[in-house]
């Protein structure tokens, strides 16, 4: 089965990405035909300042941290010259990096029938396919998400996880793989794993371990997907989770905040 797996350029995913790569096919099931990485201030989106506005208005101050070092910091690296690390990995592995400006223009469509793609994964991607985009592909689309849906729909879910727990009550983390719908993280469920993680753990952290669990959850699940012997549930989804308003953040902060100095290091550490 030929696969496009679609993402971002960011510390909180590439490393799984990169894992998943490396790890390759069970039994020859599988190959990565086409890896696509979503342009961060793409029309329609606006820039680097409209986009920190945005953020600032809905968030507050508290999330730009977040958003610097986990987004804004590689497409800056970007910017003055430095490959990034998506772009590594595709050379690495002998793939072409396909940008992304929109998901659902025809240039992409074209693109997915030239490399005979079957089977649509979203992995950290922040843009949503339509059905006609999804209808493409002979066996749609399936995206990795890092909360327990239909908990926690939406980009920034670890954060919500985080505000959540209350008292001496741990937040519950886990991945979730799905099948793709036009509606955001809201397809049936085809496997689910809970981790625990430490009780003190930035958000930034957390979503670098989930990301990490759910590319070998992937990988373990492609198989399956191929023979199309995977249970799909269908689960009524739960209220969206949006970037979140300071009070919000101002809970999570208590649990181990957003991002730190050790989250800084190894955004660095992926971009060297």
């Amino acid at each position: 089965m030929r696969i496009a797996l679609l993402t971002l350029d960011s510390p909180l995913s590439n490393a799984a990405v990169a894992a998943f790569l490396a790890a390759g096919p069970k039994g020859g099931t599988w190959e990565v035909a086409l890896l696509g990485r979503s342009v961060l201030y793409r029309p329609g989106a606006g820039g680097p300042l409209s986009q920190a506005w945005r953020h600032l208005r809905r968030s507050g101050p508290g999330i730009l941290p977040y958003l610097l070092v986990n987004y804004g910091l590689p497409e800056f690296l970007r910017q003055c010259g430095r490959q990034d690390a998506l772009a590594r990995l595709a050379a690495r592995h002998g793939l072409k990096l396909h940008p992304v400006p929109d998901v659902n223009a025809p240039a992409f469509r074209e693109a997915l029938r030239a490399a005979r793609v079957e089977l649509l994964v979203t992995f950290h991607f922040d843009q949503i396919l339509a059905a006609e985009t999804l209808e493409v592909v002979p066996c749609g689309g399936v995206n990795v998400h890092p909360s327990l849906l239909p908990r926690h729909r939406g980009p920034v879910p670890t954060i919500w996880a985080q505000a959540e727990a209350q008292g001496e009550v741990m937040p519950r983390f886990g991945v979730t793989l799905h099948r793709l719908a036009p509606r955001i993280d809201a397809g049936a469920i085809l496997a689910q794993r809970e981790v625990a993680l430490p009780v003190r753990i930035t958000a930034s952290a957390a979503a670098r371990a989930l990301h990490v669990t759910g590319a070998k959850l992937l990988a373990d699940s492609l198989s399956a997907l191929a023979a199309k012997t995977v249970a799909a549930e269908e689960v009524t989804p739960l209220p969206y989770c949006p970037f979140p308003p300071p009070t919000v953040l101002r809970a999570a902060r208590r649990r181990g905040g957003l991002v730190n100095a050790a989250d800084l290091r190894a955004a660095l550490q992926v971009a060297a």
